[in-house]
């Protein structure tokens, strides 16, 4: 990046906030929040429905925006809890609309992470609709630790995991006893070991192929800004 796309970029930093593990960020149906990068911790979007059902849209990692979406259309859609202790940014609209005037590039890569977060819905309700428990789990548990080699904290080894499973089961559209007993099926299969808060590849190549997992929507080659 020029030296003017890097004040830019340290300038969304500025305003830092700590915030406690199982607090919400905003709620669903707040108007007028700042949307978040968050830098230290894992995040967790979702819906509250008119039944009291929850539904987990998505979860965030280090690197992800909170609330991209709900800035720009001035009324946040879902909610927004940390799962651990975490560290965000807080971006104004005003600090976006700045940088889509004074800087391109980052315009681009702003809306590279949007259309990023698209796909991953896509994949999800696919994954809802369309996959069997087993697929499901193991495609989710793929993305993730895609999604977290990406900013150095997984490999095909495996990943840090706080996730419980209840978490998994209101993002996956299960039960948390259907969980123990898929998570139970991929450890039982040699695909897939769940302990202590570590989940381990154990056969990388063959869960792949059992998930239908292809990354290529959650990275492009090459880089983006040109």
């Amino acid at each position: 990046m020029s030296e003017a796309e890097s004040a830019v970029l340290a300038s969304l930093h500025q305003r830092r906030r700590k915030i406690a593990a199982g607090r919400d960020v905003f709620q669903q149906g707040q108007l007028g929040q700042a949307a978040y990068v968050l830098s230290a911790g894992w995040a967790c979007s979702y819906k509250i429905l008119q039944d009291g059902e929850r539904q987990v849209v998505d979860f965030q990692v280090p690197g992800d925006f909170l609330g991209l979406r709900s800035v720009l259309l001035h009324v946040s859609d879902h909610s927004v809890v940390s799962v651990t202790d975490i560290e965000v940014s807080e971006v104004l609209l005003s600090d976006l609309l700045g940088v889509f005037e004074r800087t391109p590039r980052l315009a681009a890569a702003v809306l590279w992470a949007a259309s990023r977060d698209e796909a991953m819905v896509v994949e999800h309700l696919a994954g809802i609709g369309r996959r069997n428990a087993v697929e499901r789990m193991a495609h989710f548990l793929l993305e993730l630790g895609a999604r977290l080699s990406l900013v150095g904290m997984g490999s095909r080894a495996g990943f840090d995991c706080p996730l419980t499973q209840y978490l998994l089961a209101d993002a996956l559209g299960l039960t948390a006893v259907h969980v123990n007993r898929v998570l139970r099926q991929l450890r039982e299969e040699g695909l897939v070991a769940v302990k202590d808060g570590y989940v381990a590849f154990e056969d990388y190549e063959r869960l792949t192929e059992f998930a239908g997992f292809d990354p290529a929507y959650l990275d492009q080659p090459g880089p983006l800004l040109k």
